[in-house]
């Protein structure tokens, strides 16, 4: 069963270029509704664990060095079919093949800096979120 909350980043090569606002604009205007958001850095012991998934691949010590280098915004989104919506919204990981419109394309520089995290899953949304969230920081 589908929820409707999903987990997003902000990433620190969109945050040091200033598109927060943006970004958080373009969320909004898609009807996500923001029930938790916070601006932090990721330590290299946080980015590990969060991208675990990838800790056999040979771009995870590039990705962990990327995601600590300057703060990130995370944020919990809500909308009805919120992970799938947020994906479209987002784009391809590649901003070149993102469709016009998306956060990717507008934002995202390459495959390696682009932009946005966005949950892959219910599951993943709700794990996501809880690692950057205490149940009382989520409105």
């Amino acid at each position: 069963m589908a929820t409707n909350r999903t987990f997003t980043m902000i990433k620190p090569d969109a945050v040091e270029k200033g598109h927060i606002g943006g970004i958080l604009n373009m969320i909004t205007e898609g009807g996500f509704r923001i029930v938790a958001m916070k601006l932090t850095q990721l330590t290299v012991a946080d980015a590990q664990k969060f991208y675990a998934v990838h800790s056999e691949r040979p771009f995870f010590g590039e990705l962990v060095e990327f995601m600590t280098r300057g703060p990130i915004v995370a944020a919990i989104l809500e909308k009805e079919n919120a992970v799938e919506d947020f994906r479209t919204l987002i784009g391809a990981t590649n901003p070149t093949e993102a469709a016009e419109g998306t956060i990717r394309k507008k934002y995202a520089s390459s495959i390696g800096e682009n932009a946005v995290h966005g949950s892959d899953s219910d599951e993943n949304a709700a794990i996501e979120g809880a690692f950057h969230f205490a149940r009382r920081e989520q409105f």
